[in-house]
């Protein structure tokens, strides 16, 4: 008994490690390309206490280095009870104008939203939640602007957002708008590509969104990987002790 105990413990230690982890620095994202999600002129959550929708947009462009996403933030024009007003990147894009269809929030590293994002350690939070890590909005109009290490501009990333969306919530998490982003630049081509320059298009509205990578799950059975034989000889001591 006391074996199968021992074995328990272990194994759910390892399921739990294997399951989440921090999130890891993007480097190398692609110089020049740029993604924007604009809101619309309508408000999602019908019942919003506003005229029209909250205006404004958020964009996303390579850091200077490659190291992170710079984001710019302006919105104004919230409704004037219910907030301080949440924003996360979504991992499905908005189809028809229904938020409920953006799902969840991007999140490659299975965090979960419990317990709350902890603002002085952003890698534990979900990849998503900008809000959590910079600030809530609690200020009309609200501007912000900040590099986030852990987000990417790489297509193919499991931190890749730019076919994915915007969504922001009431206080109490309620959806009250949201947006696709769409790449707006792109690099210019080499002199002597010979290729046209690349033209702005949505990504992602009504399509599938892309599989998340492989590479936070590999990471973590490295780790498990690393640590078998001292487990294995944990257990093996018990079960001669007993």
């Amino acid at each position: 008994m006391r074996a199968q105990a021992i074995l328990a413990v272990l194994s759910a230690a390892v399921g739990a490690q294997a399951a989440s982890q921090d999130a890891t620095p993007v480097t190398g994202n692609p110089p020049g390309v740029v993604y924007k999600a604009t809101l619309p002129d309508t408000p999602f959550f019908s019942q919003a206490a506003l005229q029209g929708n909250i205006k404004g947009s958020i964009s996303a462009r390579s850091a200077p280095d490659g190291n992170g996403v710079k984001f710019t933030v302006h919105f104004k024009n919230f409704p004037k009870e219910g907030g301080p007003f949440l924003y996360h990147l979504h991992v499905n894009p908005v189809v028809d104008g229904n938020c409920t269809k953006t799902l969840g929030h991007l999140d490659p590293f299975n965090r979960g939203e419990k317990p709350p994002c902890d603002a002085s350690a952003p890698a534990s939070c979900q990849v998503g939640d900008l809000s959590g890590k910079y600030g809530k909005i609690s200020a009309d109009p609200f501007s912000a602007e900040y590099i986030d290490p852990f987000a990417s501009l790489k297509e193919g990333d499991a931190a890749f957002f730019g076919n994915r969306s915007l969504v922001i919530h009431y206080a109490n998490t309620t959806r009250l708008t949201c947006a696709n982003f769409v790449k707006v630049e792109a690099p210019a081509p080499s002199g002597c590509s010979g290729q046209p320059p690349a033209s702005s298009s949505p990504t992602g509205t009504g399509g599938t969104t892309p599989s998340q990578s492989a590479v936070p799950f590999l990471a973590s059975a490295m780790a498990n990987a690393a640590s078998l034989p001292l487990m294995a000889a944990a257990v093996a001591v018990a079960l001669f002790a007993v």
